[in-house]
């Protein structure tokens, strides 16, 4: 198993009104990743994934993708280690 990794996002482009909060959220719970996701008053989308390395990379590479109705023009991650997790994944409003 690998170890486990944290990334967190700031995501620009068409990503608010297009359902990009909610793919996210789709693609946590088929990886397993704990976190979460929002949009932001800036119309960026932050997020926040937790979890085993490979599966939080393969988050984010879905993440620099995005739902077909989104235009992703720039990610932000950085990475870091786990403190403690609360165990899901949730969309913040």
């Amino acid at each position: 198993m690998s170890e486990e990794r944290t990334a967190h996002m700031l995501i620009s482009g068409r990503v608010q009104g297009v359902g990009f909060r909610y793919f996210v959220y789709k693609t946590a719970n088929q990886l397993g990743l704990n976190g979460w996701v929002r949009n932001l008053h800036n119309g960026k989308v932050e997020v926040f994934f937790e979890g085993e390395e490979k599966l939080v990379r393969q988050g984010v590479d879905h993440c620099k993708i995005g739902p077909s109705s989104a235009r992703v023009d720039k990610v932000n991650v950085e990475w870091d280690y786990p403190e403690q997790s609360n165990g899901n994944f949730s969309i913040k409003y």
